[in-house]
């Protein structure tokens, strides 16, 4: 009988010292005090370009990072964290650009059955019309169905009207245009601005029934004078898609992200990507 219990604890012994490294694994501290913004646009399972992933890519990007153990933190989580409140070790935000319907059909579902919050950044002259785009975007119902439904996914401004580059390659948010070959004046260039950001916010303040304060730069692209017009407006975060960690010490209005949203993007390269830019932190 001893010899029987003393094999017992030899094989439960050499089985917890297979389990223990998996656990401590998990639970490894990578990087704390800062965030993992992570930025995608297009999720669809037969078109391709740079800026679409595949449903079971997505998934499998999200089911990778929490094994890893990293702890995904709602929009609401992330403005504490910006003034001042803690946020978990190895935090990462999801959030998404442009609005189209291929996040209410494939992420959002996935997103609801992990019980991962996230962020979609919505273009709203395309409310309108929203399946009358090469790629459809979410109609207002498509919104208001995710937004009023729990706290789990937010809705915040990607501008009304400026997702646009002129025939200079020049960024309608950062750029004086040129109307019946004359350059708008400074002054018109700010009432536009102006204009377009207080639309928008109040437009998706109105389909969700909640604040509306952030803000994604079209193309990334943003100057001094284009944050600051967002900010009179009433825009308090703003997000860039440049690649590096969230920290406190970061410009609320030129807030970094870190892509997950190309198809060359293993769930493996992504952590990896997160790694390199929390160790330069």
């Amino acid at each position: 009988m001893t010899t029987f219990i003393l094999r017992v604890l030899v094989l439960f012994l050499i089985g917890t010292s297979f389990i223990l490294p998996q656990i401590h694994s998990r639970s490894e501290v990578m990087f704390s005090d800062q965030v993992a913004v992570l930025m995608y646009h297009h999720i669809d399972d037969t078109d391709g370009s740079s800026g679409t992933i595949t449903t079971q890519l997505f998934r499998d990007q999200l089911t990778y990072l929490r094994d890893k153990g990293y702890s995904f933190i709602s929009q609401q989580d992330f403005h504490q964290f910006m003034e001042g409140a803690a946020v978990p070790d190895n935090a990462v935000m999801v959030t998404f650009d442009d609005g189209y319907e291929s996040f209410y059909t494939h992420a959002y579902p996935v997103l609801t059955e992990m019980n991962v919050p996230a962020v979609n950044f919505i273009i709203t002259e395309t409310l309108n019309d929203p399946t009358g785009h090469n790629i459809p975007f979410m109609s207002r119902d498509q919104i208001r169905d995710m937004t009023m439904r729990s706290d789990l996914i937010q809705a915040e401004c990607h501008t009304n009207s400026l997702h646009h580059k002129d025939e200079r390659n020049q960024a309608f948010l950062t750029s004086r245009l040129m109307w019946n070959n004359t350059l708008e004046t400074e002054e018109i260039y700010k009432e536009r601005i102006l204009n377009d950001t207080s639309f928008c916010l109040q437009e998706v303040e109105d389909i969700t029934g909640k604040g509306v304060q952030d803000l994604a730069y079209p193309f990334g692209i943003y100057s001094k004078q284009a944050s600051e017009l967002l900010q009179q407006a009433g825009v308090r975060y703003a997000f860039t898609i440049v690649p590096e960690m969230a920290t406190r010490q970061v410009n609320r209005m030129q807030i970094p992200r870190i892509n997950g949203g190309s198809p060359f993007i293993t769930p493996e390269r992504l952590h990896q990507t997160i790694l390199r830019s929390a160790q330069a932190k």
